[in-house]
Parts: structure tokens; C-alpha cells; sequence
């Protein structure tokens, strides 16, 4: 049999065939034996084949089919292993607060590095539009500047009061949509200010996840009345960068990946090289200081947590 993995523990994984018929299944033994180094070898948005377990109703998985991209980041505890967070995705929305709490500049950009690199299209949606004062829309205005200039859609929202939100709806419509962020920026909020429904279905969630819970986080993905999928992941408090070489980090800043045949060297590290086409854009004002820093940060692998 084959279905859509929609649910994880770690321990145990909840399947949708195509019947739309639900089946909680295991994993075969050999998934730790072909080479994946990630904690968890089937992640939510996963394809996989199945068999059902006689007279028990539940599965274990045979098959991994192969994945068209995913979203991966270090494991909480383990620093040298990863976690793949979600795959199989047309997109990933990063939900932002400029305060309670703050998601950084740095935080944001690891995000989006690790989208480009896994080959996933990403946007911010800044939520809590409700508590800014003028010059946090200033702020929120320079933020939405930095990022939209380089490509990344912005979206300003109040979950609390509804704002804006039928403009997310928009574009997750038909989609299967990543929603990430820290803990408390609103992410079940959001999905309950789209889909009112799922708000019983998330209480009734918790039941299920006696299974096993596991102490890594892993996501569950809700259908769209209207077509699509979110995959809601639980708060991530820190986003390490792995498996990215630090000569290929800047083919994922997009403002840097167009300036790099305009440096002198082609091996160019972009720190302190003469003829540097991207620091010559970050003085002159074409490239963002932030981004920049946060360049530096990733590149010297120093992680973020806020």
C-alpha cells in the first residue's frame, strides 16, 4: 500500500492513502541501515509504501519513495546529527515577531539559507500586527524592505484579529506550505484564523501522540478545505545551518549569488579579498549589513537561537 505520511512521533508515524483511509505504522528496522544520517529517516510530506501487520491494523513501512526536497536543520541535543523537518514541500512560511518574542535578523536568514539550499521556496509572514507601535512599523517596514528587495515575499498579519490573513490564505491554496517559527509567534493561531476547524482537531491531537512522544520536534500536516496542505511544525528555539560547504554558502544569498562572477577570485571567500564584488555591494549599500553579518555568522559557524 502506499500513502502520504501526515503525522510523526519518532516512534510511530500516522499514513493517508489515497482512499483517505488512516493507518498508524512503524518502520522496518533496515531505514537505519541505508546510509540516512538524519534522526528521524521518514518525515511528515514523505511518500512511502507500507504493509499492514495482520490482524493487528496497524503498518510498517517498506519504502521510502524519493523526495522532490525537504526542510532539515541540527538536531536539538545532537549538534553532528540532522533532523529533517518536513518534505515534499511547494513552500515554507517563516512566522516572524518583532517582539513577544523577537525572531532575529540572524535567526530569519539561517532560515531562508537553509530553504535555498534544500531547494524550497520561502516567505516571511510577520504576525501580531496588532501590538505594533509606529516605530515598530518603521522597523517592520525595514524588515519587509531587506527581504522583498532580494526576493522573499512579506506578509503582515494580525492572527488575533484577522488581518491580512485571507492573503496567506491566498497563497497556500492548493500547496503543501511549511509553517515554522519560534515558540509563542503564532503559528497555531495563524492556522486556526485559516482553517477555524482545526482547532478541535489539534486538541484531539495530543491523544494520539501517547504513542511515544519523542523529545525532538517533529510536524503534522492539516488538509485545506479548499485544497492544499500545512504542515504545522512545534517552535524551534535554535536553526543550525549543516551540510552546507562554506564555499558554496554564498550561492544561497541570492543578492550575493548574482555579484559572484564579478569577483576577482574565483575562489573568494568574501571576507577580506581584494576585488570582492560583494563587499564592494555591502559598502555601497546594494547588499544589506545584516544579511552580510549574518553571512560571517553562518560562514564562522556560530548557531542562533533567537
Amino acid at each position: 500500500m502506499e500513502g502520504l505520511v501526515t503525522k510523526s512521533t519518532g516512534s510511530w508515524y500516522q499514513v493517508l492513502t489515497n482512499d483517505e483511509q488512516k493507518y498508524d505504522c512503524r518502520i522496518k528496522g533496515i531505514f537505519r541501515t541505508k546510509g540516512i544520517t538524519t534522526t528521524n529517516p521518514i518525515a511528515v510530506g514523505d511518500h512511502v509504501d507500507f504493509e499492514l501487520e495482520p490482524e493487528q491494523g496497524t503498518g510498517v513501512i517498506t519504502n521510502l519513495h524519493p523526495r522532490k526536497n525537504y526542510i532539515i536543520r541540527k538536531s536539538v541535543n545532537l549538534s553532528k546529527q540532522a533532523q529533517v523537518i518536513a518534505a515534499n514541500l511547494d513552500q515554507a512560511l517563516l512566522i516572524v515577531t518583532l517582539a513577544s518574542p523577537r525572531t532575529s535578523l540572524g535567526f530569519i536568514d539561517r532560515f531562508l539559507v537553509t530553504a535555498e539550499a534544500y531547494d524550497v521556496p520561502a516567505g516571511l509572514v510577520f504576525n501580531k500586527l496588532d501590538l505594533f507601535s509606529d516605530e515598530g512599523l518603521e522597523i517592520l517596514a525595514e524588515y519587509t524592505s531587506t527581504y522583498e528587495k532580494i526576493g522573499y515575499p512579506c506578509y503582515e498579519v494580525s492572527a488575533l484579529n484577522g488581518t491580512n490573513v485571507e492573503q496567506v490564505s491566498a497563497i497556500i491554496k492548493d500547496k503543501v506550505t511549511l509553517f515554522s517559527g519560534h515558540s509563542g509567534v503564532g503559528k497555531s493561531s495563524l492556522i486556526n484564523a485559516l482553517v477555524p476547524d482545526l482547532q478541535l482537531r489539534t486538541t484531539q491531537i495530543s491523544e494520539w501522540h501517547d504513542k511515544g512522544v519523542h523529545t525532538t520536534t517533529f510536524a503534522e500536516m492539516f488538509e485545506l478545505p479548499e485544497g492544499g496542505y500545512i504542515i504545522d511544525t512545534p517552535g524551534i528555539r535554535e536553526l543550525g545551518v549543516i551540510d552546507i560547504e562554506k564555499n558554496e554558502l554564498s550561492h544561497f544569498f541570492p543578492e550575493m549569488r548574482a555579484l559572484l562572477n564579478q569577483c576577482r577570485f574565483n575562489s573568494c571567500r568574501h571576507i577580506n579579498e581584494p576585488g570582492c564584488a560583494v563587499i564592494k555591494a555591502v559598502e555601497e549599500g546594494e547588499i544589506e549589513l545584516s544579511r552580510y553579518e549574518s553571512y560571517l555568522s553562518i560562514y564562522n559557524g556560530n548557531d542562533t537561537r533567537a
